[in-house]
């Protein structure tokens, strides 16, 4: 029966001072020590262990892993020892939190660095009942990557709280902030979000790296025609671009690279954003505050009092905040904004479900750009398979990889731009299905099921994402 390592606390040191050779030729991964037996996870079944017991001073037990399993821990078994012995050390004085910030300072230092070279886009750190487990979220999937005694969560968690400068005795509310780092010869900004739960709470860390802000919009992967009507609608000094797509699709990405197409000397750029993920120079920033009554409404309705010649909105939230778009595009501003939708065309149905008429949205909308992030396959380890007279490939799994068979992400999208037919179209609420056909609309799925053709990624992944 195989097991599930992440519902166990490994004991690294007992990794640490086994012999390495040891260890991979019976793929044997010690877990723990007890006073009569030391507990094993291998990918060998009962009776096969039963032939090594002589290799530990004590009987051992085991249970049984998959072989990715053995071989994602073996991989990064050097780091999570080093979390490992940070890990102890913090719980040393563990009552004078704010004192004792070197070793659990490191400890979370060295977890950033891990997570920054693992291309990690967050870090969830979650409480339990007897343990805290650190979650990685690589590729746009979560891995557990490290778990430990639950002692360790107040320290891990008041740390962070200092970091962000929060309110270190408050444990009963939700809590949001922000702190930097340098790590790598590189500045990290770093999003934090607290929120309690039954067993303590639930901090999520999301790792903004200022690089990526500046990704010129020729370096985000739009297929040509995309990319072209992008770089066409952006120069229109009135009108509306829509970004849509579900959660973590990489739109805020692509609004901060369409930001750095334009000319900020001659243009006037305000954003509204929640929260502002990075710092343009050359662009007004305004970052939404609830709290305080500084919702996208009133931002909206005193930013056209600015004198802006282009408007960034973070998200339209509701009917409101659609309304006032709407006016700034019909009055001379570019507005640039970002939806949840699953499809271009799906998007102006939205539009009317908040209440916009259908010759205001004939009148004002120019683009419609719909994306999703899908994986791509490792080129060291991907495998050829022929369906149906059709070459695809395969993910497996190398140490390249984190033995995932992907890496990276790249974007697939479809567009949807107007011009005087579909406006007319659409003003004339005219049947979905003439105007896809008027427009020769390539769907977002066709897109992707090109990235299968061309080896860029997998068919199981294409059937993951398709709509």
């Amino acid at each position: 029966m195989i097991t599930d390592l992440d519902l166990l606390t490994i004991d690294y040191e007992l990794i640490e001072k086994t012999d390495i050779n040891t260890l991979l030729k019976y793929s044997l991964l010690p877990i723990k020590e007890y006073d009569i037996y030391i507990l094993v996870a291998s990918t060998l079944n009962n009776l096969e262990i039963e032939s090594i017991e002589n290799i530990f001073s004590k009987p051992i037990k085991s249970i049984q892993i998959e072989q990715k399993t053995f071989d994602f821990e073996i991989l990064h078994s050097k780091s999570k020892y080093d979390l490992f012995i940070k890990a102890k050390k913090s719980l040393l004085n563990k009552e004078d939190i704010i004192n004792n910030q070197s070793h659990i300072s490191h400890f979370l230092e060295t977890l950033f660095t891990i997570a920054i070279s693992l291309n990690s886009s967050d870090i969830h750190i979650e409480s339990l009942k007897n343990a805290i487990i650190f979650r990685l979220r690589i590729d746009g999937i979560l891995v557990q990557f490290f778990r430990f005694d639950i002692e360790l969560y107040p320290i891990a968690s008041s740390s962070l709280k200092l970091f962000s400068k929060l309110d270190i005795s408050q444990k009963r509310i939700p809590q949001n902030g922000r702190f930097s780092k340098f790590i790598n010869e590189k500045d990290y900004d770093f999003r934090i979000s607290i929120l309690p739960t039954i067993t303590g709470e639930s901090i999520v860390i999301r790792i903004l790296d200022n690089q990526k802000a500046f990704l010129g919009l020729q370096h985000i992967g739009f297929c040509k025609d995309v990319y072209d009507s992008i770089k066409k609608n952006i120069n229109f000094s009135q009108g509306m671009i829509l970004i849509t797509g579900a959660t973590g699709s990489g739109k805020t990405t692509t609004m901060y690279s369409i930001l750095n197409e334009l000319d900020k000397k001659k243009k006037k750029i305000i954003t509204i954003e929640d929260p502002i993920e990075y710092n343009i120079d050359g662009v007004m920033q305004v970052p939404i505050n609830e709290e305080i009554g500084l919702t996208y409404d009133l931002v909206l309705k005193n930013v056209l009092r600015q004198d802006p010649d282009v408007i960034m909105i973070g998200e339209i939230r509701d009917e409101n905040a659609l309304k006032i778009a709407i006016q700034a595009s019909l009055t001379g501003h570019l507005v640039i904004a970002t939806l949840h939708t699953n499809d271009a065309i799906k998007t102006i149905n939205r539009l009317l479900d908040l209440g916009a008429k259908p010759y205001l949205i004939a009148s004002v909308l120019r683009l419609i750009v719909s994306q999703k992030l899908i994986r791509v396959l490792c080129d060291e380890c991907k495998e050829k398979v022929i369906l149906d007279n059709l070459t695809t490939y395969k993910s497996v799994g190398c140490p390249k990889c984190n033995f995932s068979g992907f890496i990276g992400r790249t974007i697939i999208t479809e567009h949807f731009e107007f011009d005087e037919t579909i406006s007319k179209m659409v003003n004339e609420k005219l049947d979905i299905s003439d105007i896809l056909s008027y427009a020769n609309y390539k769907s977002i799925n066709d897109n992707a099921y090109g990235k299968v053709l061309d080896g860029t990624t997998s068919l199981n992944e294409y059937n993951l994402y398709e709509i």
